[in-house]
């Protein structure tokens, strides 16, 4: 697949965006007409914004261009168009979930958001998701079918699938996703990107103490490992409210930075959900990948990772979450009829259920870890499927919805439980046009070994940066 001829401002990633507005080689506003421009071309088709900022971002980059015009120290991402999902509060903006139960615009903006401005970035829109985030294929009543850009006729995943196509196709150098059971990296895994889930508790949930407990985190989803790395090194930390705090870190852009070292890399195509098979094209991506990081110099060796069964700790934690969420939003009526029934099933999950789920994800997490007595980093499918086609989602109920997530999840959810960071990584594209990927996870707190080793991959296999939108005959929902 192609990539964009000569991209602009907008599509050239964070690092070489920020360089640009710092040195005064192009401005913030003239970024952010060029993101708008492009959002313009090219999001009719693909449905990746559910709302489009334009006279505020325009407004932010005026305020940004005249700071650095007074002598200001710009931030890290000065200039920088980014693209929020709409599970994060921007202030002025509703809060929709994905769905049609809110109504009323958020106050302030989230913490994270928050931050994202305090270091020069500019909030260009809202990312559509399906509403809660409950499956991994971006489909909603509220917002319609979002498609993939090596595809149109394909999902992008979920549920940070407008995020995911806002950067695959350059709109934005950055979007911010949300991973609860896979969300940020099979997006990134079917649209071709960077997509790292970071440590339980290593980004602020503020101004919610948790997302979905133990399970969500949020981070971005990137064109390039370094890109990643520095929108990590502005967001990450907590604040008082947050419950649950990660361990310390060093800096992620200078890991991204240096070597890795020989490490021992245990790789295994054994998914974690019974029942589902890895397909072909997932098994070659993992077995080149093996390849490649042999002749970079690691020890890597096929291994049995007796992954426990994290169920008993998820489901719990996923009804409750969708509980919590619906029961916050002011129309409880206008939510799609597939949530209200999933909010019906998860009436067993009382108090005491979930503190039993949580300390069950404890035993998980630990049983989980014994891996990493034998190696450094697990390698994996980041999903056991290609991309499906739109609609899988469509007249489904909770049941069969979940049983259609299953081969997109198998790898991932696990370690929303375990709560150790993992990270979907480009393996190229399979000759059905659309990109492949494995998935890499590391030690509890270790981003940085997954950061300098996803990088140097980077060096020795470069991914196409953009997608070229196909044009397709189906019309939008």
């Amino acid at each position: 697949m192609a990539t964009i001829p000569n991209p602009g401002p907008a599509a050239q990633g964070v690092a070489e965006t920020a360089r640009r507005t710092t040195q005064g080689e192009t401005t913030a506003s003239a970024v952010v007409e060029e993101t708008l421009a492009s959002i313009a071309a090219q999001d009719g088709g693909l449905n990746a914004f559910s709302v489009v900022l334009a006279e505020s971002a325009r407004a932010e980059a005026a305020d940004r261009d005249r700071e650095h015009a007074s002598g200001a120290k710009p931030g890290p991402l000065h200039g920088v168009p980014i693209a929020i999902k709409e599970e994060v509060d921007v202030a002025g903006c509703v809060t929709t979930f994905g769905g049609r139960g809110n109504e009323t615009p958020a106050a302030a903006d989230a913490e994270l958001v928050r931050r994202l401005r305090a270091a020069g970035a500019v909030i260009v829109g809202k990312t559509v998701m399906p509403e809660f985030g409950a499956f991994p294929y971006t489909e909603s009543v509220a917002h319609g079918i979002t498609r993939n850009p090596w595809d149109p006729s394909r999902t992008p995943g979920g549920s940070s699938g407008g995020t995911a196509v806002a950067v695959a196709t350059g709109m934005v150098p950055v979007g911010i996703g949300g991973d609860g059971g896979g969300s940020i990296r099979i997006p990134a895994a079917y649209c071709g990107l960077f997509g790292l889930k970071p440590q339980r508790g290593r980004v602020t949930t503020a101004p919610a103490p948790h997302l979905w407990w133990a399970l969500g985190v949020a981070g971005p989803l990137t064109r390039s490992v370094i890109d990643s790395a520095i929108v990590y090194d502005v967001i990450r930390g907590n604040t008082e409210t947050d419950l649950y705090r990660a361990g310390e870190a060093s800096s992620f852009v200078e890991a991204a930075q240096r070597e890795p070292g020989r490490l021992r890399i245990g790789w295994s195509a054994k998914p974690v959900a019974r029942g589902v098979r890895p397909g072909p094209v997932e098994l070659a991506a993992l077995d080149e990948t093996t390849r490649l990081l042999k002749d970079l110099g690691h020890e890597v060796v096929e291994i049995d990772p007796a992954y426990p069964d994290p169920t008993a700790a998820f489901i719990p934690q996923f009804f409750a979450g969708i509980r919590a969420e619906a029961d916050a939003v002011e129309h409880y009526d206008r939510l799609e009829r597939r949530t209200r029934e999933t909010y019906r099933l998860g009436t067993w999950v009382r108090p005491r259920v979930l503190e039993w789920a949580l300390r069950e994800t404890e035993k998980v997490s630990m049983k989980a870890n014994r891996v990493f007595d034998r190696c450094d980093v697990v390698l994996a499918p980041a999903t056991a499927n290609r991309p499906p086609d739109v609609g899988i989602l469509d007249g489904v109920g909770t049941v069969r919805a979940a049983l259609r997530a299953m081969p997109a999840i198998a790898y991932s959810a696990l370690w929303n439980v375990a709560g150790n960071p993992a990270a979907s990584l480009p393996a190229g594209i399979a000759d059905d046009g659309l990109p492949t990927a494995v998935q890499i996870v590391g030690r509890t707190d270790d981003e940085a070994t997954l950061f300098s080793l996803a990088a140097q991959v980077e060096r020795a296999r470069p991914w196409a940066l953009t997608a070229t939108p196909r044009s397709t005959s189906r019309r939008r929902p």
